[in-house]
């Protein structure tokens, strides 16, 4: 037993550092490995865009900024504590190049209405009313009839006092 603890106390002293807390720590450089070869292979060049612009202003609670950077990116935005009990109204807008190589240009409005974009390549929805297709009305029905039946069988009632089925 006490070989095994003297065995403890020899690896605990090897294994401390081998220099003292007033003198400087080793350069980390010295104990830099290079990586690699099949390592260095895997390496992905990452391109630096620079910023071209970048104006901001913060004046008692109103805020605005214009932003563009070298590879297209645009954006700018003005907000103010207008909204209701001073929430921040801010519009604005942003563009990008698309990675097919189409120009996106965004431009919003956020208010008490939520964040309302505008662009040209925004889906829009159809117009309402549009006709409603006959298997849809069918399942509407059929859901009714179902709602009337449970009802029915919920209250000890007839079904056909709470329901008729269109013809």
């Amino acid at each position: 037993m006490k070989f095994v603890i003297f065995a403890s106390v020899v690896a605990v002293a090897l294994a401390a550092p081998q220099y003292g807390y007033n003198a400087p720590a080793p350069d980390p450089s010295t104990n830099y490995v290079a990586p690699s070869a099949s390592t260095r292979d895997a390496v992905q060049v990452i391109e630096i865009v620079p910023i071209l612009r970048d104006d901001r202003v913060h004046e008692e609670g109103r805020y605005s900024f214009d932003i563009e950077t070298g590879n297209g990116i645009r954006a700018s935005e003005a907000g103010s504590p207008d909204g209701p009990e001073g929430a921040v109204v801010a519009a604005g807008g942003y563009s990008y190049t698309a990675p097919d190589g189409s120009l996106i240009e965004i431009q919003y409005v956020a208010d008490e209405n939520g964040f309302q974009p505008q662009g040209a390549h925004l889906p829009v929805a159809p117009a309402f009313p549009h006709p409603i297709p006959q298997f849809v009305l069918d399942q509407i029905a059929k859901a009714a009839e179902e709602d009337a039946l449970a009802a029915a069988e919920s209250r000890n009632v007839e079904p056909s006092q709470l329901y008729q089925r269109p013809q």
